[in-house]
């Protein structure tokens, strides 16, 4: 594989990527610009990567490497991607060793871009990003954040690990569907929820549950993978925003509810794979409640919370739009898990239902997942044990069929 890096102050960046590439067993070719060289020598280059490193096409010219790299190439990933070399890019320059591989390369292409956020908001950065998009390129949305100097705001690049985990599931997915669109969902704006939320008794107490945003993430990661447009609504999590994908975090069920519905008036899929609490209290302590001397416990009267996924399912913001649930099920003495999940499916108006059988406290915090997602057409796909980033492949997969042609 190919990690190319590009003359902005994020090359130092690009080590822990190339590490990355390095450790997890991928024969790893680093193909600077010369400006990146300004930034990170040649020699550090060599060490993390244990190959030479050259900028122009005239070193080891016998071997054709502005040819040779790129055709050998399974995944090309430019981080961080300047302005200048998302232009050349998109316009086929082929000036220097990077440019010529890009040209060169049959392989999926990730694009990392980091710029002020001026430069990437310009009409021209936005042009070419979109050629490159159309052409077939994966431009990871840039994250916000600080930048150069002082200045903050959109055109920071996201972090290393997350650009990895982009990576490999490009890789994957390269592997198992040759021939296919691996960026299916460009052009799409998706919604995803994830994690718990909490609804306070006091300041300093609340009601929870065990949903750990895993399994939401995974989505919201997967989806920027394939190049849709992700907004994730994050309830009490700790993770790591991933690459490309814009959150927003939340903490109670009510909060939830306004950011999703925002949300979703532009979005072409919600996947409600957030945990929202069912009640919350009636009243909330300003002050936090004490122990009595007495032993005795205080009452917690309790409402109902809104049925956030009902009510996207009922009154669909957008024509055409898909929308997916989670249940997260317990057979009992009514039913079993997908009986009670058929029912909920019926109950919630939606187009999937992702059933998780949790009994005994299975998938919550785990890495793996295994599920059935069931159809409002009566259809269902099992998907076995496997990791919750294949299972969120399995879903978009579900969810691309249903899109409006």
């Amino acid at each position: 594989m190919v990690v190319g890096v590009a003359g902005g102050i994020a090359a130092y960046k690009a080590c822990e990527l190339v590490r990355r590439f390095s450790e997890s067993g991928h024969d790893v070719t680093v193909v600077p610009t010369s400006a990146a060289l300004q930034f990170v020598g040649a020699s550090t280059w060599a060490a993390l990567s244990g190959k030479a490193v050259a900028a122009d096409v005239w070193s080891a010219v016998h071997e054709v490497p502005h040819v040779r790299i790129g055709q050998e190439a399974d995944l090309v990933v430019v981080a961080p991607a300047t302005a200048d070399l998302l232009a050349k890019a998109a316009h086929g320059l082929a000036d220097d060793l990077l440019t010529n591989t890009l040209l060169t390369a049959r392989c999926p292409v990730v694009f990392a871009p980091a710029m002020h956020t001026e430069m990437w908001e310009h009409a021209a950065t936005q042009a070419n990003v979109a050629t490159l998009r159309g052409r077939g390129a994966l431009v990871i949305e840039p994250a916000e954040g600080r930048l150069t100097g002082k200045d903050t705001g959109k055109g920071r690049l996201p972090e290393p690990s997350e650009i990895f985990e982009v990576c490999t599931q490009v890789m994957a997915r390269s592997r198992e569907h040759a021939g296919r669109d691996l960026v299916d969902l460009v052009g799409h704006r998706v919604v995803v929820s994830a994690g718990g939320t909490r609804e306070y008794l006091d300041p300093v107490r609340f009601l929870g549950n065990r949903s750990s945003g895993l399994q939401g993430y995974a989505l919201a990661r997967a989806a920027a993978a394939r190049g849709a447009e992700v907004t994730l609504i994050a309830a009490n999590t700790a993770l790591a925003d991933p690459a490309g994908v814009t959150v927003v975090r939340v903490e109670t069920t009510a909060q939830l509810r306004t950011e999703v519905l925002a949300a979703s008036a532009q979005a072409d899929a919600v996947v409600m794979a957030a945990a929202p609490a069912d009640f919350r209290p009636t009243d909330v302590s300003d002050a936090k409640i004490k122990k009595s001397d007495d032993g005795s416990s205080p009452a917690i009267t309790l409402t109902q919370n809104p049925d956030i996924l009902r009510e996207l399912s009922g009154d669909r913001l957008r024509a055409g739009q898909v929308i997916v649930g989670f249940a997260a099920e317990t057979g009992d003495s009514t039913g079993s898990v997908l009986d009670l999940a058929r029912a909920k499916l019926a109950r919630k108006g939606c187009d999937l239902l992702v059933v998780n059988d949790v009994s005994g406290g299975a998938v919550f915090g785990s890495p793996d997942n295994e599920a059935v997602i069931l159809a409002a057409d009566g259809s269902a796909v099992e998907v076995p044990r496997g990791s919750k980033a294949a299972l969120a492949h399995v879903i978009w997969d579900q969810i691309a069929r249903r899109f409006t042609p």
